[in-house]
């Protein structure tokens, strides 16, 4: 009955290549000349604001059938990364670390509800909020999107074992990452070029957006944990309790049922591990973290090798399945010094899960031919995500074959003149939170759509400031529910989350935050801020 009710992701997903296909033969094809600009160190395309000009019509017809190819060769990064992450997840899942891991993280966190504020506050609440935090810290300082992908495998079992469900898992990084997104403390990727576009310092204007991002985790985490405790107190009442089925089966077991005692094999990883890291140790001795506009030197790996030399005897000697948990508590601070300190993308991210997965797979005892059956069979269980973020880049391919995307930009921006500051500053709030839609690359978006910005600001009298904080908050929410966003899609399909169900739930949260992040706006026309 409810697969005819509701249609399923990728029916709803072409629909929308249909719609994007029929808005080719409305809307009049158009382009902006471009030209070449640096910024924060790289080279981007950037409109020539005065230089729109109307091209011949590309109406898309058959192209509809082909967008599913074009839609993965545009998003290849993404969809990469899914199949080697649920290829490594599968192995790593096959020795129950996670569920060790969660089990005893359970069990530890209940010893706390003894202390009286612990107690007062809800020890799963204060979990919830912690990583919610965490997350929202990572996307407002150094942009966390794709990453999250990661982490979903890790969340969504904890939350279902916290008694809560998939969505309450999927809130804790990946709607914590978007909050924080939108909140841009520090972001190089979209605060940074929008601000170099601007004309303005780098990363001006801290003090207010700092409040901007405190306000919105407020309300965000606030939403969140009311939904937790309804979940807590009647699970079945979640849109999802049929779908978490599958976590609750394949997550159930106890703690000291799942432990296992090291092998040679384990020991043989932990030495390998601890080789590599210690000549990385010794190859860079000295590391540069950046944050925003400051760079902090320090040992970092020579630090990440003792920990690592110390934990993984440790756990080592505990068990097989501490050990491979350790080494994903690793591998994510590996992968927070790479992105932080080394401007690591997917593909180094990708090779890093991809290295834990062999290491854990040699731990546990597997032999080249066990780990690839594995890897094989993760990637497998996880590819109708893959396929679903190619279909999604479809519908964009069909709106830049179509000419169309220019046109709407200059449309917009001709509505928005002989406005005042208010009504303009609204306006373009709205523009950027609908433009999540067709471009959800907030790096993309700030560089093709910062000049127009920039000129209207200038020729109204507008803060350029203003209109900077109007870009980033209106790039962090909608892009939390739209359907052509990959990081989305591939999330949702790694929790098992259907997207109608998600949209339900998502609607009123995502409408919400919208309306709090334009009262936030108000402030930058009406009052003097530090920076604006």
């Amino acid at each position: 009955m409810l697969n005819k009710k509701f249609p399923h992701t990728y029916v709803i997903v072409f629909f929308i290549i249909l719609l994007a296909a029929v808005t080719t033969w409305i809307v009049p094809a158009g382009e902006f000349s471009r030209q070449t600009i640096e910024t924060n160190g790289n080279k981007r395309e950037v409109i020539q604001t005065d230089s729109y000009h109307q091209v011949d019509q590309q109406p898309q017809t058959w192209q509809i059938f082909s967008a599913f190819y074009k839609g993965f060769v545009r998003s290849p990064k993404i969809i990469v990364f899914i199949l080697i992450l649920g290829g490594a997840f599968w192995i790593l899942n096959e020795s129950k670390a996670i569920d060790a891991g969660v089990n005893t993280f359970l069990l530890k966190s209940k010893k706390l509800e003894k202390y009286w504020l612990f107690n007062k506050l809800g020890v799963n609440n204060i979990i919830i909020t912690l990583v919610m935090l965490m997350f929202s810290f990572f996307g407002a300082v150094f942009g966390m999107s794709e990453e999250t992908i990661a982490f979903v495998i890790i969340f969504v079992p904890l939350a279902v074992s916290m008694g809560y469900d998939s969505i309450v898992g999927v809130c804790m990084c990946f709607i914590g990452a978007g909050i924080g997104f939108a909140g841009c403390l520090l972001n190089p990727f979209t605060l940074g070029i929008a601000q170099e576009i601007a004309g303005l310092p780098l990363f001006s204007g801290i003090e207010y957006r700092l409040v901007i991002w405190l306000v919105v985790n407020i309300v965000g985490i606030g939403y969140v944990l009311r939904y937790a405790a309804k979940i807590k107190k009647n699970p079945k009442k979640s849109p999802v309790y049929n779908e978490d089925e599958y976590w609750r089966l394949h997550h159930s077991q106890a703690a000291e049922d799942l432990r296992m005692p090291s092998l040679s094999k384990t020991w043989i990883a932990y030495a390998i591990v601890l080789l590599a890291s210690i000549i990385y140790a010794i190859l860079m001795p000295m590391n540069s973290i950046k944050v925003g506009p400051s760079i902090f030197t320090m040992p970092l790996l020579p630090i990440l090798s003792v920990m690592f030399a110390i934990f993984g005897y440790i756990t080592a000697k505990k068990s097989m399945q501490y050990f491979v948990l350790n080494l994903l508590l690793f591998t994510i601070a590996y992968l927070m010094v790479g992105v932080m300190g080394f401007d690591w993308g997917l593909m180094e991210i990708a090779a890093l899960f991809f290295t834990m997965a062999l290491i854990a797979g040699m731990a546990m005892g597997k032999g080249p031919n066990d780990i690839t059956r594995l890897f094989v069979a993760g990637a497998k269980d996880i590819m109708s995500a893959a396929l679903v973020v190619g279909l999604a880049g479809g519908i964009i391919v069909i709106l830049e074959d179509g000419k169309v995307i220019d046109t709407i930009l200059h449309g917009i921006s001709r509505s928005m003149m002989g406005l005042g500051n208010i009504a303009t500053l609204s306006l373009m709030y709205v523009f950027q939170s609908g433009l999540n839609m067709i471009i959800t690359s907030g790096t993309a978006k700030a560089a093709l759509i910062m000049p127009i910005l920039r000129d209207i600001s200038e020729m109204i009298g507008l803060s350029k400031q203003a209109t900077v904080t109007a870009f980033h908050i209106g790039d962090g929410f909608t892009n939390l529910i739209t359907p052509t966003s990959g990081v989305l899609i591939g999330v949702l399909e790694i929790a098992r989350i259907p997207f109608n169900k998600w949209f339900k739930w998502a609607w009123p949260l995502i409408l919400l935050l919208t309306i709090v992040g334009f009262l936030m706006l108000i402030p930058t026309v009406t009052m003097q801020l530090n920076g604006y």
